[in-house]
């Protein structure tokens, strides 16, 4: 379900609505929120894997050495591997054996959480609604998939069910699916790799960063953990990389990872606010909520202090539009050239390397010949014919005749490096 608006009430009545947190999100083709419940993501997940999943099935100890790791579970069986992840949640068995510290803090509040369907006379329409009392942000409806709702609620003195319930309206009948509590923790592990970075254990998820519910990043961020750690750790098992590229994954989603924190911490602790400034807190944070806006620093080895027009390193690449040319074009019957999203040409899993407008890439081609299953050459420039051989050329409207630039985009689409010298960048990378 989209979800592209937000609206505040209070005793009653409308106060406002919101629109720009969804609409200001740049550089995306779906500008809005997808309410889609945890269980659904997980069945599309769990689909899409080679391997059977095996629940219910703790682990008893681990051991590492410098080459691989060993996994004893409470079955009897041993697993022996060249690297483990460690996804086991917030009580994380490994991450606490290795001694990993996981601080933070842990504000006194409590909120209530209801999955319900309801029958209400209440005017309702796929958007987040946040309840107002008293000045403060009391109650957040958010409008799940199948016509449930989730509802987040805050109460004062001893939490229960019927408590929720009845703060929610009088005008509105019930039929309960889900209800639970959530004390607000806001922690990160101090490492997200074993041996202070050098290991083979690699903390992924709820192991390493727990927050509150507010914002709903919490599967977000740990799928996003997955994403950024699965191409470096093939990289590294295939000899295509080293200790750079893993040490990346540690910096890069620890600085997320508390980031995401910060942005819980300030919509849990707005809540006691009034609506809409809580609102204007998830606006100017619409980045991270939706994960859009995630940038990585350019402390992180991975990325190189630089940009170019709307390639900013660090950030996600801009799902710009490009042109097929003639002899690419899928659509050879028409009269225009067919125009394309880079997300609808782009494939994950190897390094991009963009050579916009006047660089010649034919000179890099030789060079990363060594490289060409890690290593895919495009052009893009501002020509209506094409220029070279290369399968990945096309034209923009957003090149000018003049530009010069070589922007490389990492497996994961982030881009890692804009500037003149890739080979450089990509030498580090694969060190």
């Amino acid at each position: 379900m989209k979800c592209n608006t937000s609206s505040t009430f209070e005793a009653g009545k409308f106060t406002s609505q919101q629109s720009h947190w969804w609409t200001s999100l740049q550089h995306t083709h779906r500008p809005n929120f997808l309410m889609i419940g945890q269980s659904h993501v997980e069945e599309v997940l769990r689909h899409q894997l080679d391997i059977p999943v095996t629940y219910s099935t703790q682990v008893n100890s681990i051991a590492e050495s410098s080459s691989h790791v060993v996994v004893t579970t409470d079955t009897g069986k041993t697993i022996v591997g060249k690297y483990a992840i460690a996804a086991d949640g917030a009580r994380s068995f490994v991450r606490t054996t290795l001694g990993i510290p996981f601080v933070g803090t842990k504000p006194e509040m409590i909120w209530a959480v209801l999955d319900t369907f309801i029958e209400t006379d209440f005017p309702t329409c796929p958007e987040i609604i946040t309840f107002q009392k008293d000045g403060q942000s009391r109650v957040s409806w958010i409008p799940r998939e199948r016509g449930m709702n989730r509802f987040y609620i805050l109460l004062n003195g001893e939490i229960t069910q019927e408590k929720a319930e009845a703060s929610l309206t009088r005008s509105s009948s019930q039929r309960r699916k889900w209800f639970s509590t959530f004390e607000i923790k806001e922690r990160v592990a101090d490492t997200f790799i074993s041996k202070n970075g050098h290991g083979r254990f690699l903390l992924a998820g709820d192991a390493t960063h727990v927050h509150a519910v507010n914002g709903g990043q919490g599967l977000n961020t740990g799928i996003a953990d997955a994403f950024s750690l699965a191409w470096r750790l093939a990289f590294v098992i295939k000899g295509h990389g080293g200790p750079l590229l893993l040490k990346s994954y540690d910096e890069e989603r620890r600085t997320t990872a508390a980031g995401v924190i910060d942005v819980a911490a300030k919509l849990v602790r707005m809540t006691i606010r009034t609506a809409l400034e809580y609102v204007d807190i998830i606006e100017k944070n619409a980045g991270y909520i939706t994960g859009m806006g995630v940038a990585y620093p350019p402390t992180t080895p991975l990325v190189h202090d630089s940009k170019h027009g709307d390639f900013t390193a660090g950030h996600r690449c801009p799902d710009v539009w490009v042109t097929e040319l003639p002899a690419t074009s899928h659509h050879p019957t028409l009269d225009e050239p067919a125009r394309r999203r880079l997300y609808e040409l782009f494939g994950y899993g190897k390094f991009k390397v963009l050579f916009i407008g006047k660089q010649d890439p034919a000179a890099f081609e030789a060079q990363a010949i060594e490289w060409q299953q890690q290593v895919e050459v495009w052009h893009i420039h501002s020509q209506n014919e094409r220029l070279s051989t290369l399968i990945h050329e096309y034209s923009a409207d957003w090149v000018t005749p003049d530009e010069e630039a070589v922007v490389v985009v990492r497996p994961d689409l982030y881009v890692g490096y804009v500037g003149t010298d890739a080979m450089t960048y990509l030498q580090s990378a694969f060190a």
